[in-house]
């Protein structure tokens, strides 16, 4: 929890601070920082690669409901969100494009984080974040197309290949690593996930201090339409679960990968697009709040697990003294 927490604020501090010195995040020398993003998200995908194996897949086979759901859920709720807020918002429409960009986007590594944090089911968790970017290159084109197409030209075949420049070539160089590799190099298994983190925080950086501008102008109005994008979409995720009858910890597991997204993956594809300064605001202030309002709910939800635990501990307890 406290390395979350650490994140969290991280991130609020790089984005004070890119505020505030822009020009210290837009280019240094001839070089423009834009084009770290990319790079930086193959690392991180990458890095998700490694941590991906045999008994993930294993998993999808024993849980085909769950999946099924949270990946329906994933590709339906988040995106039909983003275009309801974008068309009420009144924003620019490079702006507004990117509140969808945010709902297309597969589910984001921090849903993990919470899953974990908050008792949920963690592997259902992992394996929908897995899943859900491995599709990300033929669905979200598809439904950016469809729902933004009306705000900005959308190059549907042009965004496959820059996601699957993205994603898939690193996440299958991951899938090889681990499985011909794995616990050869135990340095990249423990320092992935902080190279993740400082990745994360890098790209935020960098994608507010080219839209500092427009951020300026629409920071207060775009948090509360991020924030609402991300609280509807936990709890919906988690009423749908509910709806089908699915136990809790998959419900709540269910919520977090359909209300954080992968926003970086969004900020990577406004910068393939050469829209970093504008589709790729929402996407920037779309993290940090996410990781705000899910670290909250996993404290609830696992102060709630806790208090369950101790109550049946309890009531075991009884029992073996009565049979005693």
């Amino acid at each position: 929890m406290l390395k979350n927490t650490a994140f969290t604020l991280s991130i609020f501090i790089i984005v004070a601070i890119a505020l505030a010195f822009p020009g210290a995040f837009q280019q240094v020398g001839d070089y423009k920082l834009t084009g770290l993003i990319v790079p930086l998200l193959m690392i991180i995908m990458f890095g998700m690669g490694t941590s991906v194996g045999v008994a993930d897949f294993v998993r999808v086979v024993k849980m085909p409901k769950s999946i099924a759901v949270g990946l329906i859920c994933q590709y339906s709720i988040m995106p039909f969100i983003g275009m309801s807020l974008a068309t009420l918002s009144g924003l620019p429409p490079e702006i507004a494009a990117g509140i969808i960009l945010v709902g297309c986007a597969p589910g984001g590594l921090a849903s993990n984080v919470m899953a974990y944090i908050s008792g949920a089911n963690l592997a259902l968790s992992l394996s929908l974040t897995a899943f859900s970017t491995l599709l990300a290159p033929f669905v979200t084109p598809v439904l950016m197309s469809w729902l933004a197409g009306e705000y900005i030209p959308i190059d549907a075949v042009a965004m496959f290949w820059s996601i699957t420049k993205i994603v898939i070539l690193p996440v299958v160089a991951g899938l090889v690593f681990n499985h011909f590799l794995h616990g050869k190099f135990p340095m990249i298994d423990k320092t992935m996930p902080l190279v993740s983190m400082v990745g994360i925080v890098v790209i935020i950086a960098i994608i507010t201090g080219a839209g500092r501008d427009n951020l300026i102008t629409l920071g207060f109005a775009l948090i509360g339409i991020v924030a609402l994008q991300n609280i509807l979409g936990l709890g919906l995720g988690y009423f749908v679960a509910k709806l089908v009858r699915m136990d809790e910890a998959s419900a709540r597991a269910i919520a977090f990968e359909v209300g954080m997204q992968n926003s970086g993956l969004a900020s990577g594809i406004a910068v393939e697009m050469g829209r970093v300064a504008t589709m790729g605001i929402a996407p920037a202030v779309f993290g940090p709040t996410m990781n705000v309002n899910g670290s909250i709910l996993a404290s609830l939800w696992r102060k709630t697990a806790d208090k369950h635990r101790s109550i049946e501990e309890d009531i075991q307890g009884d029992v073996s003294t009565k049979k005693n």
